[in-house]
């Protein structure tokens, strides 16, 4: 089997999935955006997932991100950073991504802004919420709480544009409980922000539970591309 038919048939697989559970709580397929991470994976795959129909793209790692954004400006792809994002790199990542998942303090608004001044368009965000409990070791995102003051400041920086939430399920956590938690965290900043109704949830074990959530995009790369190469 080539690469490209072993991506294709993955990629069928893993629509066929999203389809599945739009089925389950009668919401349409197409409001679920499929995010493919391409992380450690070569320009090659990202051409023919282009290809195939792909129009997201996830990175994490800023100097490979955008090097790939760079080899691949002749496509039409929306380059979403999904990784721990250092303040000393916001403003490079703002200059070539088109959205921000990982939004998870303030710190970060002011260097995002500085660099999405450079572009055409304002810069997506999400702001990235932690479901992990306050204790929690290497814990990643904002506490519910502070989510609008983090909202207030996206909105206040000029330059960005505040589309919603993402987050990850913990590691070890029935993922229906968290994403239950998360939905009504959701359901509480929309009442606030009702025009940031993106929510980025769910990867290639648990974006069933994330989609009948209510999740509009989810970040898929092993049940796609594989296992990641053990490079870099």
């Amino acid at each position: 089997m080539s690469r490209r038919d072993e991506i294709a048939d993955n990629l069928a697989t893993v629509r066929s999935r999203i389809a599945g559970a739009c089925s389950d709580v009668r919401r349409d397929p197409g409001e679920v955006r499929l995010v493919v991470v391409t992380k450690f994976f070569p320009v090659s795959d990202v051409r023919l997932l282009a290809d195939l129909g792909v129009t997201d793209v996830g990175e994490n790692r800023h100097q490979e991100a955008q090097a790939k954004v760079a080899e691949c400006a002749d496509l039409p792809l929306t380059w979403h950073f999904i990784g721990a994002l250092q303040s000393n790199k916001a403003a490079a990542v703002a200059s070539y991504s088109q959205v921000v998942e990982a939004v998870d303090r303030v710190k970060l608004v002011a260097p995002l802004a500085r660099g999405a001044r450079e572009r055409a368009t304002p810069l997506d965000c999400l702001l990235q919420v932690s479901l992990d409990p306050p204790q929690a070791r290497g814990r990643a995102g904002a506490d519910p709480e502070q989510l609008d003051e983090l909202a207030a400041a996206v909105a206040e920086a000029g330059a960005l544009r505040l589309r919603g939430l993402m987050a990850v399920a913990p590691l070890g956590e029935d993922p229906v409980a968290a994403f239950g938690r998360l939905g009504r965290i959701r359901q509480d900043f929309l009442t606030g922000h009702p025009a940031a109704s993106w929510l980025s949830a769910g990867m290639s074990g648990d974006l069933e539970q994330a989609v009948r959530t209510g999740a509009t995009h989810v970040r898929v790369g092993s049940a796609i591309l594989g296992s990641r190469p053990r490079v870099k």
